[in-house]
């Protein structure tokens, strides 16, 4: 099978040999892969996959089942998306069953690519980790981005007021749209955040540069969230202020949980998340697709920064 590997910076499509379908698990054949910053950093070689997992880049798809392993419940021929440490950018990939989920009604195995990521970090950040109650009020950075416009749509369904950063007035417009109240440009009025304080929640994949700010602008008992290092990975924080606040800290990552772990959060999704996007309560936020063979256009428009939600990389068109 075709699959895409990330080679001292650069992408190309290499031929691989085709997993064995196990207990437990899955075939999907690929119609769409949904592009992540972690292929990004993949493909520069600053972030390796997990142990035992392939280096073939993708961590999100769609598509079709085509096998299925002993102990499944899915069927042949289910239309999908799904979870992944790796492999989406492939003609199919095998996946563990507990990682994966219907395409919702009413969306195309396109749309559908650009979901699991992004909804399932949302979710276990928020609602999980930080245990967002509603009526509470949500600070998120690069709020226009995949996961930021999950985030928001989530908060807005959840009874939660939500503020975000963004890089220019278009994409706040964009976040406004989405449902957040408000919010701030970087590199501009970013102290402005300080007139919407306290923040219950941070929802935070930039780190270091923003650090002392969002110390500041934290709630009593707030909870912030790392989930990426955009802006640095090294701060200076005022710890007295941290403890006067009760401020609790949480660094996250999903890629290298393990497979029980992703079940479940993948089986709450499904409960909690899925069923609102049949409502459209919850809407795919597809900015652009590529085809498979445009994937340098693609990298190079995500490495933009100037992307409203996601892009998807169609790897089948007869699928999609």
């Amino acid at each position: 099978m075709k699959a895409l590997q990330g080679i001292e910076g650069r992408v190309e499509w290499a031929e691989r040999s085709r997993e064995l379908c196990d207990a437990g698990q899955i075939r999907i054949q690929v119609a769409a892969a949904g592009l992540n910053r972690a292929d990004l950093l993949q493909r520069a070689g600053h972030y390796p996959p997990p142990p035992g997992v392939t280096d073939v880049l993708g961590l999100e798809c769609a598509g079709v089942v085509s096998e299925v392993g002993p102990g499944s419940t899915w069927q042949v021929g289910d239309r999908v998306c799904a979870l992944l440490a790796g492999g989406g950018m492939a003609e199919e990939v095998v996946v563990d069953a507990g990682h994966v989920l219907p395409v919702p009604d009413g969306l195309s195995l396109v749309e559908a690519a650009a979901l699991p990521e992004v909804y399932a970090t949302a979710w276990l950040n928020l609602f999980q980790l930080a245990r967002l109650q509603p009526g509470e009020k949500v600070l998120v950075h690069a709020g226009a981005g995949g996961v930021g416009s999950a985030a928001i749509q989530l908060c807005k369904a959840f009874g939660n007021s939500c503020w975000v950063s963004v890089g220019s007035a278009e994409r706040l417009a964009y976040c406004e749209s989405l449902g957040a109240r408000g919010g701030v440009l970087r590199g501009e009025n970013l102290e402005a955040l300080r007139d919407h304080a306290p923040f219950d929640v941070i929802l935070d994949p930039v780190g270091a540069s923003y650090a002392p700010l969002n110390l500041d602008v934290m709630a009593r008992d707030g909870r912030w969230v790392i989930i990426a290092m955009m802006g640095g990975r090294r701060a200076e924080l005022d710890l007295a202020k941290l403890l006067a606040k009760r401020v609790q800290l949480t660094g996250s990552t999903l890629r290298n949980r393990d497979d029980a772990f992703k079940s479940d959060l993948i089986r709450e999704l499904r409960q909690q998340v899925w069923p609102l996007f049949g409502e459209g309560r919850l809407k795919p936020q597809l900015e652009r697709t590529f085809a498979a063979q445009d994937v340098d256009a693609a990298f190079a428009e995500l490495e933009s920064n100037q992307v409203n939600g996601k892009i998807v990389l169609v790897i089948d068109e007869s699928l999609s």
